[in-house]
C-alpha cells in the first residue's frame, strides 16, 4: 500500500498567491496509485446499495466513473451550464467572486434512486452541496459523498455532513 498523498503534486500560488493547489492528475496518471485510490474510495460503500454515482465536473467524472464500475452502479454527470445536450435541472452555488451552477439531465435520477456523490476534492463544499440539492430535487436517496481529498480548514466536508450525509475522504491536506 502506497502513501497516496505522495502521488499528489502541490502547486504553490495557483490559481492565485497563497493557494496550495492539490493536483490529483499526478495520482490519476500513476496506474497503481489510481487503482489503489479507487479501491479505497469504494471500500466504505461496498456493503451499501448504490444505484448511481453522481460525478461532479471534471475530475469527479474520472473518479466517479471508476467508482461506478467498482460498485456496479450507473454514472450520472453533473456539469457546468451549457454542457449537457438534453433538458436539465440546475443549482447555483457560491464562488469566491460570484456564482456558478451545476446541471443534471432531468431524467438522470428517478425517485428513490440511491446515489453516491463523488468528486476529487472538497474545499468549501459549494459544488458538493449543489450536487446534493440536485439529487434531492430528483427525490434520490443520498447514501453518501466520497472525495479523494479533503481540505478541512475550508469546512466543506462539515457542511455536507450538516446535511445528514455521510462523507468519506481518503486524504486530508492542511492549508489551502
Amino acid at each position: 500500500m502506497r502513501d497516496l498523498a505522495e502521488t499528489i503534486r502541490t502547486i504553490p500560488d495557483y490559481p492565485k498567491p497563497g493557494i496550495l493547489f492539490r493536483d490529483v492528475t499526478t495520482l490519476m496518471g500513476d496506474p497503481l496509485a489510481f487503482e489503489q485510490a479507487v479501491d479505497e474510495m469504494a471500500a466504505p460503500w461496498r456493503e451499501t446499495v448504490v444505484d448511481q454515482v453522481i460525478g461532479i465536473e471534471a475530475r469527479g467524472f474520472v473518479l466517479g466513473g471508476a467508482l461506478a464500475m467498482a460498485l456496479k452502479a450507473g454514472f450520472t454527470p453533473v456539469r457546468k451550464p451549457g454542457k449537457l445536450p438534453f433538458d436539465t435541472i440546475s443549482e447555483d452555488y457560491e464562488l469566491e467572486y460570484g456564482t456558478d451552477a451545476l446541471h443534471m439531465h432531468v431524467d438522470a435520477i428517478t425517485e428513490g434512486t440511491r446515489v453516491l456523490i463523488v468528486d476529487d476534492l472538497i474545499a468549501t463544499g459549494g459544488t458538493a452541496l449543489a450536487a446534493v440539492r440536485l439529487a434531492r430535487r430528483a427525490n434520490a436517496r443520498i447514501v453518501g459523498a466520497s472525495f479523494l481529498v479533503d481540505l478541512p480548514e475550508l469546512g466543506g466536508a462539515e457542511h455536507v455532513r450538516n446535511e445528514n450525509i455521510t462523507v468519506n475522504a481518503l486524504l486530508s491536506f492542511a492549508g489551502h
